[in-house]
């Protein structure tokens, strides 16, 4: 496998990490149909976990086969597929090295009471990642949660020991909780702050939502409009979340959330690409469709992030 010169270019701002890990970064940037170029799209299937198998795989029955998942993500050419460790079991070897995992490592449900906190369950271990040839771990962190400190000193020391054997990290910083709004979960400020928080952890891809003009800190309020940073736009929303992401030295990837128009989705694709950030991970967004649907619109999100369509 050969680097472009634009993925070259990434793993230089890795100057901390081992071969190992820039490998396996390497491995998901030289993936797919956007092999090369610095984007990528990856398909994300953790919401059985978190919603439910009805909420999640009922709109598209086949989506309940965890093949099916692996069997899109390859035939849509995606730079990686990424769930729980029992899905990535039910197709390891069947798929075995046909497309670069990730290794989601930690989960929460909707069966949890209101009152019993913002918070994951640590669901598997390195050990699992390198057994099953996984590209990355995958670990959800919730700034904003009275649990966060847990969750940042947990991801910290996984972190650690999958650097050890060369595997990276992707951190999917969710804002949510106690010290914020329900507006303030996709606020700018605390989006921007979520991505910084991220990458300050040691985070190699960075997953976040795409944020509104919401400010959500008053402290934060303020220097935004002294300084007068724009936040009119998405992709000027976009790259304010680059920028807090060491300047755009690690890839941040944003996330599709809940099923929506396909022109919504390509927009969005859009603002990202114009904003410099490295592309998409979109879940219900694709397999919630029928799969031809899906293959249209993948189709349609490399051209954007490839062709500028």
């Amino acid at each position: 496998m050969k680097a472009s010169r634009k993925v070259q270019k990434i793993l230089s701002n890795y100057e901390g990490d081992s071969p190992g890990v820039k490998g396996n970064l390497c491995r998901m940037l030289m993936e797919g149909r956007l092999k090369g170029t610095g984007k990528m799209i990856i398909l994300p299937v953790d919401q059985g976990f978190e919603h439910g198998p009805a909420r999640t795989y009922a709109p598209n029955a086949p989506a309940y086969d965890p093949h099916y998942h692996y069997q899109l993500a390859i035939d849509a050419g995606l730079n990686a597929f990424a769930a729980p460790l029992g899905m990535l079991e039910a197709g390891a070897d069947t798929f075995a090295g046909q497309i670069p995992t990730i290794l989601k490592m930690n989960s929460a449900n909707s069966l949890m009471s209101a009152t019993a906190g913002k918070d994951q369950a640590v669901t598997a271990g390195v050990d699992d990642a390198l057994r099953l040839g996984c590209a990355a771990i995958g670990f959800t962190i919730y700034p904003g949660s009275d649990a966060q400190l847990g969750m940042f000193e947990e991801i910290v020391e996984l972190r650690r020991e999958a650097a050890s054997v060369g595997i990276p990290t992707v951190i999917w910083s969710y804002p949510r909780g106690e010290a914020i709004s329900k507006d303030g979960e996709t606020a700018i400020d605390v989006a921007a702050y979520a991505a910084q928080i991220a990458a300050l952890i040691g985070a190699h891809v960075i997953k976040i939502k795409l944020s509104t003009d919401h400010l959500e800190v008053p402290e934060a309020k303020k220097v935004f409009e002294e300084q007068k940073i724009d936040i009119s736009t998405q992709a000027a929303r976009v790259a304010e979340c680059m920028r807090s992401a060491f300047n755009g030295r690690r890839i941040v990837v944003f996330s599709g959330g809940a099923k929506k128009g396909e022109d919504a989705v390509f927009d969005d694709a859009r603002a990202i690409r114009d904003g410099g950030g490295n592309g998409s991970i979109i879940g219900r967004n694709s397999f919630q469709r029928e799969k031809s649907e899906a293959m249209a619109m993948f189709d349609k999100l490399v051209d954007i992030y490839k062709n500028g369509a």
